[in-house]
């Protein structure tokens, strides 16, 4: 899963690229808020964490201007800032959660992965898909008799493909949904990710459209 971190404090921001990396996460780092606004518009990130206090554009002011133009990507604002009318802000410009720091980390992946299955339309943690199940609390995908924990990238790929059962992503659509900016990312890698979930799985995991990319069947 790709992650855009919008955060100023170097010793958080360097935290939570580490935790969120040992969670099998891509992350994106940005430390201002125009750097910010140029951001959220790649395509390809599962969520946006999103600080308040930026220089020069607060996070509000980077939440409205994604939302005005139609950016739908998820946000969860991390912030001091722990008034009412902040969150109440926050949540009317358009967030999808806000969470005061400091926090703990289990509780950050735990609201990230909320926020994942409400855009994926479930409501545990378990992702389905046809015959297919992805638990995005443990990594486990399942397919019949078959369980087993993917390791960080093919989850990534997995969960991509969950968001949008019956949609055909391509391999760029892909490789931005699991890389982050400097990841070298070499030509046939989607390929030997797929080739070993349908090694594990059977062919049938993952469906080819000739020409077009890959999906899983809808429910």
């Amino acid at each position: 899963m790709r992650v855009l971190l919008v955060e100023d404090d170097a010793m958080i921001g360097k935290g939570l690229v580490t935790a969120l990396a040992a969670a099998g996460m891509s992350v994106d780092w940005v430390r201002d808020g125009a750097q910010a606004e140029s951001a959220v518009h790649e395509q390809g990130y599962a969520i946006v964490l999103l600080d308040l206090g930026l220089p020069h554009a607060n996070g509000f002011e980077v939440l409205q201007a994604a939302r005005r133009e139609g950016i739908d990507t998820p946000v969860l604002i991390i912030t001091a800032r722990d008034h009412v009318d902040d969150r109440v802000a926050g949540l009317d410009l358009g967030a999808d959660d806000y969470l005061v720091k400091p926090f703990e980390t289990r509780e950050l992946l735990a609201r990230m992965r909320a926020l994942v299955r409400r855009r994926a339309g479930q409501a545990t943690s378990s992702l389905v898909a046809g015959a297919l199940e992805l638990d995005t609390e443990t990594h486990e995908l399942s397919s019949g008799t078959i369980r087993e924990v993917l390791p960080a990238r093919e989850y990534a790929l997995m969960l991509a493909l969950f968001e949008r059962p019956g949609r055909i992503l391509s391999r760029a659509q892909i490789e931005d949904r699991i890389y982050g900016w400097g990841e070298e990312v070499e030509s046939n890698a989607v390929d030997v990710l797929i080739h070993s979930i349908r090694r594990k799985f059977g062919k049938g995991v993952i469906l080819n459209v000739r020409g077009a990319g890959w999906m899983v069947a809808k429910s």
